[in-house]
C-alpha cells in the first residue's frame, strides 16, 4: 500500500466519524436508577451493565454518553429517551 493510498483511507476513517453524532443523557431529580437503566436496554440495545454503568455516571457526572452513531439511527432511540421522561439530546 502506497503512501497515498494510506493517508486516503486516514481520511476515509475521520470523515467516517466526523459524520457520528451522540446521544447525551443528562442527570435529573426524578427518574429513579431502575428506570432509567430499563431505558437505556430498551432504547439504545445497551446489555444491564452498559445501562447501570451510564446510570452511574449520569447520576456522579451529570451527563453520559449513550450511543454514538449516525443522527437517523440516533434520533428515533432520543426520542425514546425523552417519552420515557428522560433529558438527552443529540449532539
Amino acid at each position: 500500500m502506497s503512501t497515498h493510498e494510506k493517508l486516503q483511507e486516514e481520511l476515509d476513517v475521520l470523515e467516517q466519524e466526523a459524520n457520528l453524532n451522540e446521544i447525551v443523557l443528562y442527570n435529573d431529580d426524578v427518574n429513579t436508577f431502575d428506570h432509567v437503566i430499563e431505558t437505556l436496554i430498551h432504547a439504545c440495545d445497551h446489555t444491564a451493565e452498559q445501562a447501570e454503568q451510564c446510570s452511574i455516571i449520569v447520576h456522579y457526572k451529570g451527563k453520559c454518553t449513550v450511543k454514538t452513531g449516525a443522527y437517523d439511527d440516533l434520533k428515533p432511540r432520543c426520542s425514546m429517551l425523552l417519552e420515557a421522561g428522560l433529558s438527552a439530546e443529540i449532539v
